[in-house]
C-alpha cells in the first residue's frame, strides 16, 4: 500500500513555507486569510451573484452533465477547454477582484482568469485529476481559495502512488505551482457526512491568445 502522509485538522499553526509534497512538486496552504466576516461576505456573493452553470463533459463521445456547477472568469473573454468542453471567461465581478488582490498579496503571484466551482453538498466531488491543459502556463502558479463547508484535499503521485492529504478550512488558500502538476494528481473526495455547500475558487493563469 502506498504511503500516506496526513495532516491533522487545521494543526494551527499553518506555515505557508512549508511545501505538503515530499518531491516533485510545490505545494503551499496558508490556512484562512480572510476574517470571519469577510469570509461569510464574499461566500453568499459567490453563492448567489455568480452566473453557476452545470459542468459538462464529454465521455466516449456522449455529453455528460454533472450535478456541481462551474462558472469562469478572467481579465479578457479567454477561451479555456477541458473535457473537450469550451468555455469562455466572463469579466471580473467586484467581489472576485477583492479575492484575487488577497490572494495575489498573500502567494507573491498574479493571476489573470478563476474557473468556480460549487458543490451542492459533500456527495459532489472531483476525480482524480491534474490541470495541465495547454491554455494555462506551463508551471504557473493555481491558486485555491474556499468558502463554505470545510473538505478534504488529496494529492496522488502519478508514478509512486504515495498520497497526501490535507483539510481545507472555509476562508482558506492552498497554492499548487512548479512541477506539480506534471508528477502530481489531486482530487476532491466525496463524502457523505458533509451536508452543506462549498464554493471553490482556483486562480490561474492562461497564456496569451
Amino acid at each position: 500500500m502506498p504511503e500516506i502522509f496526513k495532516m491533522k485538522l487545521f494543526d494551527h499553526p499553518f506555515n505557508p513555507d512549508k511545501n505538503l509534497l515530499p518531491y516533485e512538486g510545490t505545494v503551499h496552504y496558508y490556512g484562512r486569510i480572510f476574517k470571519d466576516k469577510e469570509t461569510f461576505h464574499f461566500y453568499n456573493n459567490l453563492f448567489n451573484e455568480i452566473e453557476w452553470e452545470h459542468d459538462k463533459a464529454i465521455m466516449f463521445g456522449k455529453e455528460i452533465i454533472t450535478k456541481r456547477k462551474v462558472a469562469w472568469y478572467g481579465e479578457k473573454p479567454f477561451s479555456y477547454t477541458y473535457s473537450k468542453v469550451t468555455k469562455y471567461a466572463k469579466p471580473w465581478t467586484e467581489a472576485l477582484k477583492q479575492i484575487k488582490k488577497e490572494v495575489e498579496l498573500q502567494s507573491g503571484e498574479t493571476y489573470n482568469s478563476c474557473l468556480l466551482n460549487l458543490y451542492h453538498s459533500g456527495e459532489e466531488g472531483m476525480a482524480w485529476h491534474s490541470d495541465g491543459e495547454k491554455d494555462l502556463r506551463k508551471n504557473g502558479a493555481i491558486a485555491s481559495v474556499s468558502f463554505g463547508a470545510e473538505r478534504k484535499f488529496a494529492f496522488k503521485h502519478k508514478e509512486s502512488k504515495e498520497k497526501v492529504e490535507t483539510w481545507l478550512e472555509n476562508g482558506s488558500l492552498l497554492v499548487m505551482k512548479d512541477v506539480t502538476q506534471s508528477h502530481w494528481l489531486h482530487r476532491l473526495p466525496p463524502t457523505k457526512k458533509i451536508h452543506s455547500p462549498r464554493v471553490n475558487l482556483t486562480f490561474r493563469t492562461i497564456v496569451d491568445q
